[in-house]
């Protein structure tokens, strides 16, 4: 192959912006992936979120306190 560079599969192509990556994530393996910060939740969706992540991960290293 002359001339040509090799691309990986994935390379290319439309950059899908983190929504639509989320969204899809949900859709076709039942994967959630949620900011608290995330101005469409309301304070008990927000405090639900951070609960389950905690109980399943433990608590958030970044020492970052989310504002509610």
């Amino acid at each position: 192959m002359t001339g040509m560079r090799f691309m990986p599969k994935g390379y290319g192509g439309r950059r899908r912006n983190p929504d639509e990556v989320k969204r899809d994530g949900w859709r076709e393996q039942r994967v959630l992936a949620v900011a608290l910060d995330d101005h469409r939740l309301t304070w008990p969706e927000r405090e639900l979120v951070r609960q389950l992540g905690e109980k399943l991960y433990g608590p958030a290293t970044s020492g970052q306190e989310v504002q509610r």
